[in-house]
């Protein structure tokens, strides 16, 4: 630590400029860009990400343009505080996939372009997500008509970070960076994976070419031996309630899963081990809400219609849910799949007068497709295996998260001492630092 410096925050910048949003059809004197807004942070080197192109005047294109390594620092969102003062970094991957198009941020965020030779740009944006996650970014915010501002100004004159020499800088930031690495490589299998299993359940259940079909007879465009069921008839489901909030010993302490629909529209995957709040088993007793076993299908029937999750331990919901219990005939991923394509139906159902809502006893009216049995045993079979690897790569993650997490702010605050660690950069770090090629950055204690 006697090595770290109090730097400035000003003395990290070689520049830094605020964002624009311009226009959303083409004109003369302007560049069509991709622009990169707040809310596009959390998957901004997702490749399946896809961002709003717009029209910005060619001088300040020219100006404003974005290159690898800049931080994209957001200046205002939604209506909480907590949403400002984030950042992403960008890596030579976004530029190489938004080719050839120009990026620049949009309004209500700036970039920071570092002096690369003193400062590594993945240690300085690790050290901002502690600066977030820790609460101090709360500081410099201000409420302005409704949405959170951020007071970069005051920021930027009042912050002094602690950094230590730049090899050092690049040692954390590649034990950190190993981790992120990792965690959007399973990102990208699970990816893979749920678009293999739509498109097997597409290929027999939609476009009906399962196995046999060649010697298949329909009759009214359904295979003969195959039958439309009235849900009700065909599967459990159940809806949801919320213990009162008024009753403190109903959550105290509470050990029972409850979910919410942002815990579904907030989820980094499709199966979730746990709700972010949690009633007691008193709560559940004296309330509507439903125990369900695991692998359970949670659909959001209300605002929201449509967004599942499969829960991998006993739950509950709250009133904004069916949730779809499968059985040997209708299995998890036969199930999982009708109800996701079946979104747009589900949206042209739903009425209300504060908000959409699908109720249950609309749903128990549809009728759902109902294959020969030896057919749903082979996809079954085939289709297994490809849902449990998504599990496996989301727990994985989950545990990855957790330990990067833990090892952030020990490693940015120079309590866990790097300097004398033989460490192997990860290949996204290669092009900034020659090492040895390595999957992972190596920490040989």
């Amino acid at each position: 630590m006697r090595s770290w410096n109090d730097i400035p925050f000003d003395d990290l910048l070689a520049e830094s400029r605020d964002g624009e949003w311009g226009k959303g059809e083409p004109e003369v004197g302007h560049t069509e860009a991709v622009v990169i807004r707040g809310t596009d942070f959390a998957g901004i080197n997702d490749p399946e990400q896809n961002l709003p192109h717009r029209w910005i005047k060619d001088h300040l294109v020219k100006r404003k343009k974005l290159q690898s390594g800049d931080i994209v620092f957001e200046m205002a969102g939604g209506t909480s505080t907590q949403s400002t003062g984030r950042s992403a970094l960008l890596k030579p991957s976004f530029f190489v996939r938004n080719a050839p198009f120009p990026a620049v941020c949009a309004s209500f965020s700036r970039h920071l372009r570092l002096d690369q030779s003193r400062f590594c740009p993945e240690f300085i944006y690790y050290l901002l997500q502690t600066l977030h996650h820790s609460g101090y970014m709360d500081v410099f915010h201000i409420q302005h008509t409704g949405v959170a501002r951020f007071q970069y100004s005051s920021f930027k004159k009042h912050t002094v970070l602690k950094i230590p020499p730049l090899p050092t800088q690049r040692k954390i930031a590649a034990i950190l960076t190993a981790y992120d690495d990792l965690i959007e490589t399973n990102k990208r299998r699970i990816a893979l994976l749920e678009k293999m299993a739509e498109e097997l359940y597409r290929e027999w259940f939609v476009r009906m070419r399962f196995p046999g079909h060649q010697n298949t007879r329909f009759v009214k465009s359904v295979p003969e031996g195959w039958e439309m069921r009235k849900i009700e008839k065909a599967f459990d489901f159940t809806g949801g309630g919320t213990p009162s909030k008024n009753v403190p010993i109903y959550w105290n302490n509470g050990t029972v899963n409850w979910f919410t629909p942002s815990d579904i529209t907030g989820a980094a995957g499709l199966f979730l081990s746990e709700s972010e709040t949690r009633c007691s088993e008193e709560g559940l007793a004296r309330s509507s809400a439903k125990l369900f076993p695991p692998y359970s299908v949670m659909m959001t029937s209300r605002a929201t219609i449509g967004a599942i999750g499969i829960n991998t331990t006993p739950a509950c919901t709250n009133q904004g849910f069916i949730t779809c219990i499968p059985n040997e005939r209708y299995p998890l991923p036969y199930l999982y799949q009708w109800l996701k394509l079946a979104k747009p139906y589900f949206d042209a159902l739903s009425g209300g007068a504060t908000f959409p809502e699908l109720t249950k006893g609309t749903f128990k009216k549809l009728e759902i497709m109902t294959p020969a049995e030896e057919v749903m045993h082979e996809f079954t079979k085939l289709s297994t295996p490809i849902f449990k690897s998504m599990q496996i790569g989301l727990e994985q993650n989950e545990n990855l998260t957790k330990t990067r997490d833990l090892l952030l702010p020990r490693l940015i605050s120079g309590k866990l001492s790097v300097e004398n660690l033989d460490i192997q950069f990860p290949p996204s770090m290669q092009e900034e630092t020659p090492e040895p090629e390595s999957a992972y950055a190596e920490l040989h204690l």
